[in-house]
């Protein structure tokens, strides 16, 4: 047996019940085949394989928190620093009912090469918890949020760890984290990003994944001999980053006719109308279905069903295996030229080995959307030189860091003789770069 087909037997073997992990762990392993048969010997003695794929720490601890009623309600908090090799953990806090260890392992696995594409300095690792912000007020939020960082601030710092907003987590919940934090700690440090302007946070952090996702997406296009400007774009979900790719999109030329939520999905020939969106989803915090109060001519569907709309690129903006088979099948009817993944692992693998089988250009969400952790790193960097850039600077570092991420993972693939496969060339370029700092620190 292989040492990759080994490393994999023996995540499914210890970490049962845990099939997002084990889909992750076997998507990056299988993409690394040709760089662990070059070096097997080595890695084989060193145990790399079994030390990347293991977190460093895992943390998991109860949450009880008082409800507006007086009613104590407990949940439970996760932290997994899974890789510190180059440089502190990194990755977001999910709020969620879905939350479970499996889950944050997988999220903090993918982090690890995410962030080592960026090319920055910053390690990864992921956490958060089974609670639902949805329909809790204000002070239910701030009781469950100063509950949660008292035990995890334990574990993090501006040097060690430095969590984020994820799905659940926005500007409130970070607001709330980082007070609670600073009281305990006595510490006004970078220790989370995607803080509020007035205390610490960067510009362009709220538009970055969604822009990111953009700029690379117009690289890859741009380097197949496709314009951008012209093509219809779908996309699902209708959170920060679906409403900030819809806006990047649209700045670029393209047109932008679909976006869902947990409940169903917008159709609208014209174009999605973003200001619409902002307020439907940012302000008022409703369902899409109050999208036809703003744009009487779209349509609003129960359930699934935005990849069955022809489109030139789809952007899955969403959560973990929303694009199943059946609808790359129906990409690939519809004409699709390209898919890239906005959200974490979006697409099944029998979907994306689909996709690739016929021809569409596929940007894994380890690339396509590493433009929110890329940019909170330079809001760490910001915070550790007390300075605040520019929209315009941010903005340009950005553009900068999503380029360079493509052509590195485009360099990669080409070196090991899969031309055209970014799935491959992101794990790849992701991996050497942890790898080598693994073997020069020993054994740790």
């Amino acid at each position: 047996m292989s040492y990759v087909d080994e490393v994999i037997e023996q995540v499914v073997k210890q970490n049962p019940a845990e099939p997002e992990f084990h889909q992750a762990v076997k998507e990056v392993l299988e993409s690394l085949r040709p760089v662990v048969e070059a070096n097997e010997e080595r890695y084989r003695r060193e145990a790399l394989l079994e030390r990347i794929v293991n977190p460093e720490r895992q943390l998991k601890f109860r949450v009880p928190w008082v409800d507006d009623k007086g009613q104590v309600h407990v949940n439970t908090g996760y932290r997994v620093q899974f890789n510190s090799a180059i440089g502190p953990y990194k990755g977001g806090l999910r709020l969620h009912p879905s939350v479970n260890l499996g889950i944050i392992k997988f999220l903090g696995f993918e982090q690890i090469f995410k962030n080592s594409l960026t090319g920055l300095p910053i390690g990864g690792g992921k956490g958060g918890s089974d609670f639902d912000p949805k329909g809790k007020s204000d002070r239910e939020v701030m009781a469950f949020c100063q509950s949660f960082m008292t035990e995890l601030c334990k574990y993090i710092g501006a040097d060690t760890d430095v969590p984020a907003g994820d799905i659940g987590t926005g500007a409130r919940e970070i607001g709330y984290m980082f007070g609670q934090y600073k009281r305990i700690r006595g510490l006004y440090e970078g220790v989370l990003t995607g803080k509020g302007l007035t205390y610490g946070g960067s510009l362009v952090r709220t538009e970055a994944t969604g822009y990111g996702l953009l700029y690379l997406t117009k690289e890859m296009l741009a380097c197949n001999g496709i314009d951008i400007a012209g093509k219809t774009v779908v996309i699902s979900g209708s959170g920060n980053v679906a409403i900030y790719a819809a806006q990047k999109a649209e700045q670029m030329g393209a047109k932008v006719v679909t976006v869902s939520d947990s409940t169903g999905w917008v159709y609208d020939p014209d174009g999605i109308d973003v200001a619409a969106l902002k307020e439907i989803k940012e302000v008022k915090r409703a369902r899409l279905t109050e999208y036809k109060n703003y744009r009487p001519n779209a349509e609003y569907h129960d359930g699934r069903g935005v990849w069955s709309v022809k489109c030139d690129i789809a952007l899955p903006c969403a959560t973990q295996n929303e694009l199943h088979l059946e609808d790359a099948k129906q990409l690939v009817a519809g004409g699709c030229l390209a898919v890239a993944e906005g959200a974490n692992m979006p697409t099944t693998l029998e979907a994306t080995e689909y996709l690739q089988a016929n021809k569409v250009l596929f940007a894994p969400g380890k690339a396509a959307n590493a433009g929110g952790v890329a940019t909170s790193a330079l809001e760490m960097t910001q915070n550790s030189e007390r300075l605040s850039w520019t929209f315009e600077e941010v903005d340009a570092k950005l553009q900068s860091i999503m380029v360079n991420i493509f052509h590195n993972l485009d360099d990669a693939a080409k070196r090991y003789g899969f031309e055209g496969n970014y799935v491959v060339g992101a794990n790849i370029a992701g991996f050497e770069k942890v790898a080598e700092a693994m073997l020069a620190q020993g054994v740790i």
